[in-house]
């Protein structure tokens, strides 16, 4: 295995710049010049995208900007003692130790260990001492490499790290158990762990850690876990599992903070522990956890919608196409006989219309039912995202209902937000233990389906319904001019975030309107057409601009991305054009949204329908007229593509760094 760090990847008391992207430059670059990245722009980019996540200074003026790029050709290090230092956001002081970890995409496992316990090693205080009096490159290198040695002679047995024998004289000592975990896996998950088991040795705690990284994670014991008093989550992304440690008193916090604030941690995670009002985690718990401590009502709301639209495209998605296919198959009319023709007729004895009025009757039945789905989904999951699995079951209720009241798709959010919070509360209620495992199956269900639908049928139903009437007779009289204007706006929704919340509001009201809809009232498939033309529109063109227009102006993997992208545009995944947007967002989001908006434009003027919600170009049959549903997709990206273009060429893209001469190296083309 090649060496993780050379003297050629050490700079010692150099000077690059106070800007803390001019660093990540400057040593990116180093990388590149050494043979081990293949584009120095791109490693940036993936770097400076992980750094914008969390700031990777910790106290000690350490920092340790990294990631995994498909850039990288070798799992690298880079250190740099820097003069002067520079602020990555440590909350004691600015960092004049720099480790810069580039980990190739598909990095093995042993680089993966050795570069988790480099990571390791830099919370001990006499380590970083000895790089700072460190005389030379070479003795840099000796220096890492012993403390990445012991991980390579032999790996630990697990992955969790543990905590200190109790007391002398047999005295017991408290038990608390932690995760850790960061989006990379690489740095924060394993600092973390260990400045917690430090903070806990000087508490007089034990601790028992799981390293949720890229290294590897070990569960802890179910035995360790029921014994723990509290549970620490020091975690940017979800944990895995999480309803193992369900009932216990939760201390929940971004990652960093279990570097910057353990001993903090630790005392909080003690209090909770004697608090019978303290938070808990949920007894439904799925295994999904986001770090919501510190969300305010507007985020929370913001996360529960969008999770409620995504569970409930797929029964969307299918149910449309199903209804699209019913109609190909046999003809508008098929509403009104679809029901007796399945009930009095089978494969073995069709009816009047043959195998195809048969199978266009059962395609449009299952898709309907499906699609009945669409409000009771949404409520159901928006309910969970606020509760967890204790959620569902009151929120579907509460959709249900919001359906049968006439409350529709405005309804079915209102009804969802209400059982979630009232199932969250319920959740957060201290109960004996011999009762809890009754709370998520029986009482929570039972009661927060009493609160949310009760409200809904008691009072809310009624004006929600109102509402609702209104907006589709709004809808439903636009047209010429207005309905040009809601195209223009719809697709520059579209093309704005792409698959954000901005988007998912626009692609939610066309999917509202498709399936409260009629076969005599176009309107709301012209929205849909509108709507899913322009979510077409951004991939479409960063594969255009990235793989035939422009392609010197594009990194190598954003070409590669290109490529896979027209087939997500084809698809109408707008998540496609994601990583274009992540990288330059200043370009890439106002040339989306442009072109986005003429391609929406073109729909409604045109009076393009879909009678089905997702699909893209795949599903033509149920497109009219499909060609101009093509040409309008055509013109939007031509649009977007050639602004992307022009402004990639004729805008400099600075991030106000100074690279020294000596880390500079050609971007490749």
């Amino acid at each position: 295995m090649s060496q993780l760090i050379t003297p050629d990847l050490v700079l010692l008391d150099a000077d690059l710049g106070t800007d803390r992207a001019g660093v990540i430059r400057a040593l990116a670059n180093l990388v590149a010049a050494q043979g081990r990245a293949t584009d120095a722009e791109a490693l940036f980019d993936d770097a400076w995208a992980r750094e914008q996540k969390t700031d990777t200074g910790v106290p000690g003026g350490i920092a340790i900007p990294h990631c995994r790029s498909e850039a990288v050709t070798e799992a690298t290090l880079v250190m740099a003692r820097l003069a002067p230092a520079v602020d990555f956001g440590a909350t004691d002081a600015p960092a004049d130790l720099i480790f810069l970890i580039a980990a190739p995409a598909g990095a093995n496992q042993e680089h993966l260990t050795l570069l988790s316990a480099l990571a390791r090693s830099l919370v001990r205080p006499e380590f970083v001492a000895d790089l700072r009096a460190a005389g030379s490159r070479e003795e840099i290198v000796a220096l890492v490499e012993q403390a990445i040695a012991p991980e390579e002679e032999a790996a630990p047995a697990t992955a969790s790290a543990s905590g200190h024998p109790k007391h002398a004289g047999g005295a017991a000592r408290p038990s608390i158990v932690a995760v850790t975990a960061c989006p990379t896996g690489i740095a924060h998950t394993y600092m973390a762990a260990d400045s917690l088991v430090a903070a806990a040795d000087r508490a007089g705690v034990d601790i028992h850690v799981e390293t949720q990284g890229s290294s590897g994670a070990k569960p802890l014991d179910p035995a360790v876990i029921a014994a723990a008093a509290a549970v620490i989550f020091a975690v940017d992304v979800d944990v895995r599992d999480k309803g193992r440690f369900a009932g216990k008193p939760l201390v929940q916090s971004p990652v960093k903070r279990g570097i910057d604030a353990p001993d903090e941690m630790i005392a909080e995670a003690l209090a909770a522990a004697n608090d019978p009002n303290a938070a808990r985690v949920s007894a439904g718990a799925s295994g999904e956890s986001v770090d919501t401590s510190n969300e305010h009502l507007g985020q929370t709301v913001k996360r529960a919608l969008l999770t409620g639209v995504s569970y409930m495209i797929p029964f969307v998605a299918g149910g449309g196409l199903l209804i699209a296919l019913g109609f190909l198959l046999g003809g508008y009319l098929i509403t009104d006989t679809a029901s007796d023709i399945i009930v009095q007729n089978s494969l073995w004895n069709l009816p009047d219309g043959g195998v195809a009025a048969y199978l266009g009757a059962a395609a449009f039945k299952i898709g309907a039912a499906s699609m009945g789905f669409l409000v009771p989904a949404l409520a159901g999951y928006i309910a969970y995202a606020i509760a967890d699995r204790p959620g569902i079951a009151p929120g579907f209720t509460a959709g249900a209902v919001a359906g049968l009241m006439g409350a529709g798709f405005l309804g079915g959010i209102v009804g969802g937000l209400l059982a979630g919070v009232a199932a969250h509360w319920l959740g957060s209620l201290s109960t004996p233990s011999w009762f809890r495992g009754l709370m998520p199956v029986v009482v929570i269900p039972l009661l927060a389906s009493i609160f949310a639908s009760g409200l809904m049928v008691l009072i809310l139903g009624g004006p929600i319904a109102s509402l609702t009437v209104a907006l589709n007779d709004f809808l439903n009289g636009l047209n010429g001019a207005s309905a040009v204007v809601l195209g223009l706006i719809l697709g520059a929704m579209m093309g704005f975030d792409l698959g954000g919340p901005v988007n998912k509001v626009a692609y939610s009201f066309a999917v509202a309107g498709l399936g409260a809809g009629a076969i005599d009232n176009q309107g709301p498939w012209m929205i849909m057409a509108a709507v899913m033309a322009s979510g077409m529109v951004a991939p479409l063109a960063m594969a255009l601009a990235s793989t035939v227009l422009a392609r010197r102006l594009f990194s190598p993997v954003e070409k590669e991305n290109g490529k896979a992208a027209w087939l997500l545009g084809a698809s109408f995944i707008s998540e496609g054009a994601i990583p274009f947007a992540a990288a330059d967002p200043l370009r890439v989001i106002p040339a989306s949204a442009i072109g986005s908006a003429v391609t929406g434009g073109i729909i409604m003027a045109a009076g393009v329908t879909s009678q089905a919600p997702h699909g893209g170009i795949f599903v033509f049959f149920a497109i009219n007229p499909f060609p101009m549903f093509l040409l309008a997709i055509l013109a939007g990206t031509v649009v977007t593509a050639l602004i992307v273009v022009a402004l990639k060429r004729f805008t400099v893209r600075g991030n106000g760094a100074v690279v020294p001469e000596s880390a500079k190296v050609p971007v490749a083309a």
